[in-house]
């Protein structure tokens, strides 16, 4: 009903983690399919899909493989479709900065799983949805994939320093074997909403940059926004 005389189609749905009325493969995987197959129904001239970075069909991440596996079923009903894979998404009410902030707020230590090492490359959700809006306007994107990325490139444990240092709130930090944080995760699943999972620790062993030679938000003649500037506003 939603896409009825609709000009274009935003796909957003995901989830971090899965329950039992929601699974990776569902949400991120068949869904996609069904939202390009009604959006041709409807007759929808343009379609934007909010995929991931590392979405990868043979990656041993659920969420990952799902990813890939979504942007498969969208593009086999809607191949000019446009697909976006955005690195760690920051913002007032982001799922990274924030949840690191509270988790500083409860522990005097915070965990660098992996010691740390994995490379992210925050991008502001401002740029990411000034993306969608001139791929809306522009169909010499359609059928295009873009990676994006901030201006700047951090290890996981540079994230945490610059959290702990804009929240005010130094913290320990203690080196966690990507082994004992499997552990430790395998305990957190059972909760309604984990702070931790092992797809979680799957996908932190993998970087999530943008790769060489991929379109991205230049392409799109869009500045990136480096999160230093942002964070604090909202930490």
């Amino acid at each position: 009903k939603v896409m009825q005389q609709a000009d274009a189609v935003v796909s957003l749905v995901g989830i971090l983690f899965e329950s039992k009325n929601n699974t990776f493969e569902a949400v991120q995987g068949n869904a996609p399919g069904i939202i390009s197959e009604e959006a041709k129904k409807a007759g929808v001239s343009k379609l934007v899909h909010i995929s991931a970075l590392g979405a990868n069909r043979f990656s041993l991440s659920k969420y990952a493989s799902s990813k890939a596996l979504g942007e498969e079923m969208l593009l086999k009903n809607f191949p000019q479709a446009t697909i976006l894979r955005p690195s760690i998404v920051f913002g007032k009410d982001d799922n990274f900065f924030n949840k690191f902030s509270r988790m500083a707020t409860l522990s005097p230590f915070l965990p660098l799983i992996g010691g740390g090492r994995t490379l992210f490359q925050p991008v502001y959700v401002k740029d990411v949805s000034n993306a969608v809006l001139k791929i809306l306007y522009d169909t010499k994107t359609n059928g295009k994939l873009y990676e994006l990325g901030g201006p700047s490139i951090y290890s996981f444990k540079e994230l945490i320093e610059l959290t702990m240092k804009i929240s005010k709130k130094p913290r320990l930090l203690l080196n966690l074997p990507f082994w004992l944080a499997d552990l430790q995760a395998r305990c957190m699943e059972i909760l309604p909403n984990p702070m931790l999972t092992c797809d979680q620790v799957e996908l932190l062993k993998h970087n999530n940059i943008v790769s060489s030679g991929a379109q991205t938000l230049e392409d799109l003649n869009i500045s990136a926004t480096d999160c230093k500037l942002i964070l604090p506003t909202y930490l």
